[in-house]
This record gives structure tokens, sequence and C-alpha cells, in this order.
């Protein structure tokens, strides 16, 4: 007994400390969550939306899926940065003005991050682990190569360009003739053109204050973008997503033969065990105390570690 109490005692906990990253208008914001004699550190690129460093959102998501994620490759000896993206939680004062805002501007942070963390680690390079929308941010860092990025963790990521998957989205949320319409304004955007008219119904989506946003955004294909990458790519994608499915993460697959893809059985959008059924899905959102779903930590952690950049 005693050996086990002194076992546990000089097994040190990691340490979370805050950190900034300088920028302008403002600087960012993050935590880093090291344990010690670390073996690899990883930035953590949020979602789309006001998600913050805890992947969680105003907008009703509190299943805390970023904490949980760093906790648990923290006890796989990995250290994390997770960060509140410019414009949202401790980062709002580096938003600015939403109209001049572009998807580079996140990918030019996600590469300012990884460097960052891996000074802070003391380690050669960073992974970048990117969520949902944080997957593209990841593909779209290290276009034209990045040797501060050690390798890319892609998870929930879409696997097709975001017009497409939005239109599988609205098809069956919107109503006629919000949705013909919602079609034409994202053919628009599409064309680089902004939309001088939409429905008050449609405003959270195309706003004339996002719509420079959404042009920057909409034509990136990550499938493209995977294919001109020559590092090491985990795909991981669950098969109860209701948000991204895994038509997406084979997408990603087909165009990075060299990848590896992980599908996790019964596992939804916020990397949780969830059913298919929506209702029962989305209540995992506002779950904190629900965990990660069993081998998320271990299949992260694990290609990580298979990859190890000195």
């Amino acid at each position: 007994m005693l050996s086990l109490i002194l076992a546990a005692a000089l097994t040190s906990a990691p340490v979370s400390t805050e950190i900034t990253l300088a920028a302008q208008p403002a600087p960012l914001h993050g935590t880093l969550l090291a344990p010690e004699n670390a073996n690899a550190v990883a930035v953590i690129l949020p979602g789309s939306g006001p998600t913050d460093r805890d992947g969680n959102s105003p907008m009703g998501v509190r299943g805390a899926t970023y904490r949980l994620l760093a906790e648990g490759l923290a006890e796989q000896g990995i250290a994390t940065v997770r960060i509140d993206k410019r414009g949202i939680a401790q980062s709002a004062a580096a938003g600015g003005d939403e109209a001049a805002l572009r998807f580079t501007d996140y990918s030019t942070d996600a590469r300012a991050w990884a460097a960052e963390a891996a000074t802070r680690a003391g380690q050669p390079c960073a992974w970048l682990i990117g969520h949902s929308e944080g997957a593209l941010v990841a593909l779209k860092a290290v276009e034209g190569g990045d040797d501060k990025v050690c390798g890319l963790i892609l998870l929930s990521g879409a696997g097709r360009p975001a017009g497409v998957v939005l239109r599988e989205q609205l098809e069956s949320g919107l109503p006629e003739p919000l949705k013909t319409q919602a079609f034409a304004a994202l053919s628009e955007l599409e064309a680089g053109r902004t939309v001088a008219d939409t429905p008050p119904a449609l405003a959270a989506l195309f706003r004339p204050s996002v719509q420079p946003y959404l042009i920057s955004w909409l034509p990136l294909d990550p499938a493209a973008l995977i294919a001109a990458y020559d590092g090491p790519v985990f795909i991981g994608q669950g098969t109860t997503d209701i948000q991204v499915t895994t038509t997406d993460a084979n997408a990603l697959a087909a165009a990075a033969p060299k990848a590896t893809l992980k599908l996790w059985d019964g596992v939804n959008h916020l990397l949780k065990t969830a059913p298919a059924d929506r209702a029962a899905n989305m209540a995992t959102y506002a779950n904190p105390d629900l965990p990660l779903a069993p081998g998320v930590v271990e299949d992260v952690a694990g290609f990580i570690k298979a990859h190890p950049r000195r």
C-alpha cells in the first residue's frame, strides 16, 4: 500500500497554463495542458461557429469535447494547446470586423499556434488536430508545407466542398421557398458574388457581413488539399455523426491512400457514443459528463506515437 501511495505522489498531474499568441488586432488565447515528459504536442483546432477552446458554444453545445480530448491525450503523454479562435471567447477582441474575416485567417493562425506549441513543449513540431471545420483549417494550414507541423489528425471533417455538404443539410432542414432561395444564394457565393437580398429567416447563414468569409470558404476542396499533403494523416469519423458522414471520411481517404482511416461505430460528431436517432444523438451535445467514446483518444494517441519526429 505504501508503495502505491508513493507512486501516486511521484506521478505529477498535467500542468494547465493559460497562454497567448501575438496577433492583430489583438492577441489570441489558449490553454497548454502539458504532462510531465511529454513526447509530443498537438494544437486542437475548433469547428465552425462560436466554438471555444473546450468545444462548447453558446448555441447549446456543452459537451466539452476538446477539453476531454486534451485530458485524455495528456494521460497518454501528449501535450495539447486548445484555442479560442479569433473572434471567440477570450480571443473575441482579435475578431475585428466580421466583414474583413477570411478563411485563411484561421489557417494562418493555425500555423502560428503550431510553432508556438512546439516551442513551449520543447518539440520540433506540433500536430494539428482539426475537428469539424477545424479539419479544413488544418488542411489549408499545411498547403505548400510547414516544417512546424508534424502531421494532421482530422476528426469529423468534411471530405467535400462546403457547398455540397451545406446543400445536403439544408435539403432536409428547410421548407420551400426558403430552400430554393438558400441554394440560389449558395450558387452566387460560390461564384464569388455577394447576395443583396436574402430572407430574414436565412440571415444567420447569409448575413451581408459574413458573405465575404463564405466566398473565401466555399471554393475549398478538402480532397484536393489532402491529396497535395505528403505528411502523416489520421482520419477519424463516427458512424452516427448527423453532421458529417462516413461519405466524407471515405472521400478524404480515397484522395490520400497513405492516410490512416478509422471509423468509430456508434460515435457522433462530438466523438461520443450516441444512437442514430436525432433527438437522442443531440442530447449528448449538452452533456459534459459524458466521456469521449472508447477508442477515440487511444487511436489518436497511438497514431501520434507511431509517427515520432525528432
